[in-house]
């Protein structure tokens, strides 16, 4: 038997936008943080935004307390 070889379905990106800006990541910057959801409304995972670990663990909390908040939406309609 073969085995399967491994596709990659999104390009990996390697710079990660809060690195190379030096920025914090911030729940107020609420257009910014729109990039880094789906269409559906749902967190873009690392191998999609490209963004490093650290920040994206960063990203994900900034992005819930948005939610919570009211400045972002939880879901998305159709």
């Amino acid at each position: 038997m073969e085995r399967k070889k491994f596709v990659k379905k999104y390009p990996v990106k390697t710079d990660c936008v809060y690195c190379n800006e030096k920025k914090a990541v911030d729940y107020k910057e609420v257009d910014l943080l729109k990039t880094f959801l789906s269409d559906r409304g749902r967190i873009v995972s690392r191998t999609q935004s490209g963004i490093c670990a650290k920040h994206q663990r960063r990203l994900s909390k900034a992005l819930k307390r948005a939610r919570y908040l009211g400045l972002l939406p939880f879901l998305s309609k159709i």
